[in-house]
């Protein structure tokens, strides 16, 4: 008896797990089948900026299996579509955040989930996709302000502001759909953009040990400046060469997987953004890419207004830092932040905005709203957080609500731009997503608080 029982158990177990792997599979192919994104949807009555042309009036937009079907002002809806009302709404192209990293880090107090640096200075090898984690609550927050995709950047924390300590080569920047259920579901191009932070001439060091500040001698920090150009120099010599040897064939020398990686930047198949905030370090770091015949991608650029005629001359793209901040140059305009992105678009620069943050890139509309009342014009602004920066990043497919373009949508009750205005929908790649998150639910929870509950 007992070892007719002990027998039957793991049949019975396996009939089980069957069953269950059954069901699983058979619910799957059911979600699959019906997933939101390999359906249809008709966004009527709205006002649609589709950023490739004028503004449409009481338009309708119509998505297919991920993509933007149709859109104008007398386009017939589909019989099969799901349609939404969306008169007196406006609709957009979801916005990018060129420069973040989420997905990367959570808490930033607590070093067990930041994930946003490898060992060493150099680190081209390093992909930010790989370590991202699909289940940040920082996703949620984020798409909720109309953010469908970002720019994970890897690099050390503190170095996108001034080329502070860490890493100098943080690695390859993932661009990402913020829906998905993991990083395979979500990754647009893992290999988007090589991370650079311009070193700079430091005038000391700060030692948290003992909370205070080192001085240095400009000499030293000078030669300690030149030091750290030079070996980066030399990587990107090692690189050319290193291609050139893949390129011919050749199979008589060792695989070098940082300079494979570096080799796709100085071979032009991937863009190389700089990280440089001072006048002085983004001449320097303009004249290492000329001299690298590399395509730059200029990040932070604080004082890029000093550096104008330069970026007009090289055309180099701008990815323009949280202008919501205090200038740190007391000689510098008082509005210098605000005014920015105004006189390097109408210098004929191409800009975009980026966070530069994990937790604050929901306010990347804000930054291109404050620039709108300093001078830049209010459709620049809007291209400005959506295919400006696909543009420089070469991601043809999103930026615009064009026939053929993934459909990243997002339709609100007001302008994008403005504080108060509310997301009402969001679509990723044409799958209507959920606009739940983390702030949203403390926001219900403390609000049905009971007005004699105890403080």
């Amino acid at each position: 008896m007992r070892i007719q029982k002990a027998s039957s158990v793991p049949r019975k177990f396996a009939a089980l797990l069957l069953g269950v792997c059954f069901t699983f599979v058979f619910n799957a192919a059911a979600q699959n089948e019906s997933a939101p994104g390999a359906g249809v949807y008709a966004i009527k009555g709205a006002k649609i900026f589709t950023l490739a042309g004028t503004p449409i009036d009481n338009g309708t937009i119509v998505i297919r299996e991920g993509k933007i079907a149709a859109v104008g002002a007398n386009v017939q809806i589909p019989s099969d579509a799901k349609v939404i009302d969306a008169t007196g709404l406006e609709v957009y192209p979801g916005m990018l955040d060129p420069v973040t990293q989420i997905g990367l880090e959570e808490v930033s107090a607590v070093k067990a989930t930041v994930d946003t640096t490898e060992t060493g200075e150099f680190n081209p090898d390093v992909t930010a996709a790989t370590a991202f984690n699909a289940d940040s609550a920082h996703v949620d927050v984020t798409r909720a302000d109309g953010i469908t995709e970002v720019l994970v950047v890897p690099g050390a924390i503190g170095g996108f502001f001034g080329g502070g300590g860490g890493s100098v080569i943080g690695g390859n920047a993932s661009a990402v759909d913020l829906g998905g259920w993991n990083i395979n579901d979500m990754v647009i191009r893992r290999d988007a953009a090589m991370e650079l932070t311009w070193p700079t001439i430091a005038g000391g060091s700060f030692d948290p040990e003992t909370f205070s500040f080192h001085r240095l001698p400009f000499d030293e920090a000078k030669k300690q400046y030149q030091k750290r150009v030079d070996e980066i120099s030399d990587l990107f010599d090692k690189a050319r060469h290193y291609g050139q040897a893949m390129q011919s064939g050749a199979t008589n020398f060792p695989q070098d997987l940082k300079l494979a990686a570096l080799a796709r930047v100085v071979d032009g198949q991937e863009p190389l953004l700089v990280i440089a905030d001072s006048d002085r370090d983004i001449r320097h770091a303009v004249e290492f890419c000329e001299a690298q015949k590399v395509h730059m991608i200029l990040g932070g650029a604080a004082d890029a207004w000093k550096t104008i005629d330069l970026l007009k001359k090289d055309n180099i793209p701008v990815i323009i830092g949280p202008i919501l901040s205090i200038r740190q140059d007391e000689d510098d305009p008082y509005d210098a932040e605000y005014t920015l992105a105004s006189k390097l678009f109408s210098a004929g620069v191409k800009i975009a905005f980026g966070s530069f943050n994990t937790s604050f890139s929901r306010r990347l509309s804000q930054y291109a709203g404050t620039a709108v009342g300093y001078g830049l014009p209010h459709d620049e602004a809007l291209k400005a957080v959506t295919v400006n920066a696909a543009q420089m990043l070469g991601l043809d497919d999103i930026g615009t609500l064009e026939p053929g373009k993934v459909a990243n949508v997002v339709v609100t009750n007001g302008d994008l731009l403005e504080l108060r205005t509310q997301v009402k929908y969001l679509f990723i790649k044409g799958q209507l997503t959920s606009l739940d998150n983390k702030q949203r639910e403390l926001y219900e929870r403390y609000s049905k608080r009971p007005k004699t509950a105890t403080p």
